[in-house]
């Protein structure tokens, strides 16, 4: 396992303005996103088969070969459960924190080329700077990334009990936001779940909830924000549609109507959206 470096862009690197993001699902049962520009992807988590990850790609008219390399923010299934065959398959490199890089290789659950990163050390990735930073989750060392081509900013953070002061600061004014909003407080407590699963949830290091997502828009959302992704809905104690609602009437009292509001679910992949010029 090797430590990466950081390395400076170059000017072909530096003269792309745009970023396509596709979000191939997101949910308890399944996490990938795939961030891509003509021939460079760079796949954000591999939580589905690699069968089931080929698929919905070629729903979306993606070949598997643009994939260049995997990164990983936490260790739990539905964020892991493709990554071992998909990077064996694609002969790619895997990246993840030196936790959660360790436990998987002790649970032959990653390919041969493995590179740790620390929270808060910026990278580059092909023509991606990436930047780590530390969330609150119940995992070994979990994080949210800040991904860039040097013009366009996305932001991803879709495993978090709350937005602290870090995650905050990071997350303000990307250009494209991908957010957890992952359940309804009066669903969940109404839910037909055991109490400690309940209170894991709602913990300080459990899963955000649509009130605290839709709040942090007002400090979250700048003026260059266009793209909106609220993403990892609760299954039984979320409803897209409802969260589509909520968050559009913030949006619209914000007088934000010029963002572009998907909810992205677990059973399908969203269009392919360009972020940029």
């Amino acid at each position: 396992m090797l430590f990466v470096s950081h390395k400076s862009r170059t000017k072909q690197q530096t003269a792309k303005m745009s970023i396509a993001i596709t979000i191939l699902g997101s949910g308890s049962k399944g996490n990938a996103i795939l961030l891509h520009d003509k021939d460079w992807g760079l796949l954000v988590d591999a939580g589905f088969s690699r069968k089931e990850t080929w698929a919905r790609l070629n729903v979306c008219g993606i070949q598997p070969g643009i994939i260049k390399a995997l990164l990983i923010t936490h260790e739990h299934e539905d964020h892991v459960k493709g990554c071992r065959l998909i990077a064996q398959d694609l002969d790619i490199p895997v990246y993840g924190t030196p936790d959660t890089i360790r436990h998987l290789s002790t649970k032959n659950a990653i390919g041969p080329k493995k590179f740790l990163f620390d929270p808060g050390t910026r990278f580059q990735l092909g023509p991606f700077q990436v930047e780590p930073f530390t969330v609150p989750h119940d995992a070994l060392q979990p994080v949210g990334f800040i991904i860039s081509d040097g013009h366009v900013k996305i932001g991803i953070a879709t495993d978090l009990g709350q937005l602290n002061r870090l995650c905050r600061e990071r997350l303000s004014g990307c250009d494209a936001l991908i957010l957890e909003s992952n359940h309804d407080l009066q669903m969940l407590r109404d839910a037909e779940r055991p109490l400690h699963l309940k209170r894991r949830i709602l913990g300080s290091h459990g899963h955000l909830n649509n009130d605290d997502a839709l709040h942090a828009l007002e400090e979250l959302l700048k003026e260059n924000t266009k793209f909106l992704f609220l993403a990892h809905l609760s299954t039984d104690c979320n409803c897209p549609d409802l969260v589509h609602k909520l968050a559009l009437g913030k949006l619209t009292n914000m007088g934000r109507t010029d963002i572009l509001l998907k909810v992205a679910g677990q059973s399908c992949p969203l269009p392919t959206v360009r972020v940029g010029h």
